[in-house]
């Protein structure tokens, strides 16, 4: 390979490796935000659970006729 090559590829690595970034600092969080904090309750994972039990179906024509429009209704 070229050696300008290896130059363009190599040297953005090599400088940027030795390039040193420090992070921000944190700060500790203030007592009076800890406070105003809701604090955590236990809740069931079931808590909401219904027992359902398969069905025979239902005639169609009565299933559609209770979702139907009133009668006249052209939709």
């Amino acid at each position: 390979m070229r050696p300008s090559i290896i130059l363009v590829v190599a040297l953005p690595l090599i400088v940027s490796g030795c390039a040193a970034t420090v992070p921000p600092d944190v700060d500790t969080p203030d007592a009076q935000l800890l406070s105003s904090a809701n604090p955590v309750r236990y809740r069931s994972p079931i808590s909401g659970y219904v027992n359902r039990q398969p069905v025979d179906p239902k005639p169609w024509r009565q299933q559609n006729q209770s979702q139907s429009p009133a009668e006249g209704d052209p939709s």
